[in-house]
């Protein structure tokens, strides 16, 4: 990747829906697919509530959000790609459900524009209690609607990542994969990455596209993903 801006991919998305074991997956599946530097940077939310016993108070969430980016960009100087276990957009997104408190929206999209893809986990996983970090599966349709409101007012680019076990890796690596070729000048590919990618394009182009922009019913999704 010579002369060129390392490659920011964040991974939100409402509570239990992979968010954590995708980034986890993710980031080796690339660097081995590509032989480009992969980063994986974890969710500072979650040590902070694992440290503390606790979830944050309104007050605590601004720091929160700005160690998760300075996080980010410490890998970003010595990474191609940076795999980013959610951002700071997550954290103003609860700030808002939680508190009634927007003032963490403006740097939060400024942030997230930096990030060349978004990667939103669909609901289409069972909610699972993880300490105090989660509040329950009823919290998780207006996250996910607040995160596509603010994903979609602000025009940043994003693909819904969904599935069940190592298909849902799949479904990253496809949204992925097109960021990536046209970075990797340096090298040849291993793993057939981009010969997927243009079978499943070439598949694509011959079907007729089915969208929902709102939906969160799972089966929905899963007609989004597979293109009808």
């Amino acid at each position: 990747m010579k002369d060129t801006e390392p490659v920011r991919i964040a991974i939100v998305g409402a509570e239990s829906t992979g968010k954590t074991s995708l980034a986890a997956a993710l980031a080796p599946r690339l660097a081995a697919d590509t032989g480009l530097r992969v980063a994986w940077v974890p969710e500072t939310l979650r040590e902070w509530c694992n440290h503390v016993g606790r979830t944050p108070q309104a007050h605590e969430q601004a720091a929160i959000l700005r160690q998760q980016h300075e996080r980010i960009e410490a890998a970003v100087a010595t990474h191609d790609v940076v795999v980013c276990d959610t951002t700071g957009l997550m954290t103003a997104v609860y700030s808002d459900y939680v508190f009634g408190d927007r003032s963490l929206q403006a740097r939060a999209v400024q942030l997230q524009q930096r990030m060349a893809l978004t990667l939103l986990t669909a609901l289409d996983l069972p909610w699972v209690a993880d300490g105090a970090q989660r509040d329950g599966p009823q919290v998780r349709e207006p996250v996910d609607a607040r995160v596509r409101e603010l994903l979609m007012a602000h025009r940043l680019p994003w693909a819904l990542v969904s599935g069940q076990g190592p298909a849902r890796l799949e479904s990253a690596v496809d949204a992925v994969a097109p960021l990536l070729r046209v970075r990797t000048d340096r090298f040849s590919p291993q793993g057939g990455l981009f010969t997927r990618l243009d079978s499943r394009n070439a598949q694509r182009a011959a079907a007729s596209r089915w969208t929902c922009d709102c939906c969160v019913v799972p089966e929905a999704e899963r007609r989004l993903k597979r293109g009808y």
